[in-house]
C-alpha cells in the first residue's frame, strides 16, 4: 500500500515533535547531571585541576624519561579557583548541566534526527545511515575524550600556572575555569564530526575529492584560525586541536573519494 504523502505544513509538525523529544532528552540528562553534582563536577570538570590528574601522570612519566626534571610533574594546585558573584555557583550549575545533558543526549538527538529523514530514504540508504549514525556518535565520543583528557588539562595548567610576576597571583574566576574546559571539550567534539559532514556533502554532489585536494592550504590556514578560537591564548594548544582536525580533513578525502567512486560506479 502506497504511503501518503505529507504536506509541507504536516512535516513542520512532525519537525516540531523530533525536536520536542530531542529537548526534553537534554532535559532529563542534564537533570541526572544537575542532581548527580559530586561526580560530574568535582569528579569530572574540576579534576583537570589536580596536580595527579591521569594526564598530568601521563606525560610526568614520558617527560622524566628524557629529562631530568619531568616537564609535566606537578606537586600543587597552580591557582586557586573563587566565586566572585552572588549567583555564581548556582547558574555555573545550570550551564554545566545543560552542556552535559547535550553531551549525553547527543546519540539520542541524532536518532530522533535520523527518524525523521529516513522516510525520505530508500531501503539501502536508510542501511547507510544507520552506519553513520554509530560513526557520528563514536567520533563525537571520541573528540570530547581528546579535548577533556588532553587539550583541556594542558591548557588549565599553562594558562593557570603562567605569571607576569612573582608579585601576581593568580586566582581564576569559577565561571572563566569551567568555560574553559567545557568549551574546549565540546568544541573538540564537534570537530571530530568533520568526516560524517564531508561524507554528506560529497552524497550530495557538493563536495569532491578535488576539492579538498585544491583547497588543502586554505583548510591548514583555516583550522589553524579555528583552533585558536576555541582553544586558550597559547600555541601549544593551538597545535594540539589542529593535528587531529588536519588528519581528519585528509581522511576526510579518502572518504569523499570513495563516495565519488560509488557515484560514477552507480551511474555507469
Amino acid at each position: 500500500m502506497k504511503e501518503r504523502s505529507m504536506s509541507f505544513l504536516e512535516h513542520l509538525e512532525e519537525l516540531r515533535w523530533h525536536l520536542i523529544r530531542i529537548a526534553l532528552a537534554i532535559l532529563v540528562t542534564g537533570g541526572v547531571v544537575f542532581a548527580l553534582k559530586s561526580i560530574f563536577i568535582d569528579g569530572v570538570l574540576l579534576a583537570p585541576r589536580a596536580p595527579d590528574f591521569i594526564t598530568y601522570r601521563w606525560f610526568c612519566a614520558l617527560s622524566s624519561t628524557f629529562m631530568e626534571n619531568g616537564l609535566f610533574c606537578f606537586s600543587e594546585q597552580p591557582f586557586e579557583l573563587l566565586n566572585t558573584k552572588m549567583a555564581g555557583q548556582f547558574t555555573t550549575h545550570l550551564w554545566v548541566s545543560i552542556l552535559g545533558g547535550i553531551v549525553l543526549s547527543f546519540p539520542y538527538a541524532l536518532w530522533e534526527i535520523w527518524r525523521f529523514i529516513s522516510p525520505g530514504l530508500t531501503a539501502k540508504e536508510r542501511r547507510a545511515s544507520r552506519g553513520v549514525l554509530f560513526g557520528s556518535s563514536l567520533l563525537f565520543f571520541l573528540g570530547i575524550a581528546f579535548g577533556y583528557w588532553l587539550i583541556s588539562p594542558l591548557s588549565v595548567q599553562f594558562l593557570g600556572s603562567y605569571t607576569v610576576s612573582a608579585e601576581v597571583v593568580n586566582r581564576i574566576d569559577l565561571v572563566s575555569f569551567m568555560r574553559t574546559v567545557s568549551s574546549v571539550t565540546l568544541a573538540s567534539g564537534m570537530l571530530f564530526e568533520l568526516p560524517v559532514l564531508v561524507y554528506f556533502l560529497s552524497r550530495a554532489g557538493i563536495l569532491t575529492p578535488e576539492i579538498m585536494k585544491k583547497y588543502r592550504r586554505h583548510s591548514i590556514v583555516g583550522v589553524l584560525l579555528l583552533s585558536a578560537v576555541i582553544t586558550p591564548p597559547d600555541i601549544f594548544s593551538q597545535v594540539l586541536v589542529a593535528l587531529p582536525v588536519l588528519l581528519l580533513y585528509e581522511g576526510s578525502i579518502g572518504i569523499s573519494r570513495r563516495q565519488q567512486a560509488k557515484q560514477k560506479s552507480v551511474s555507469g
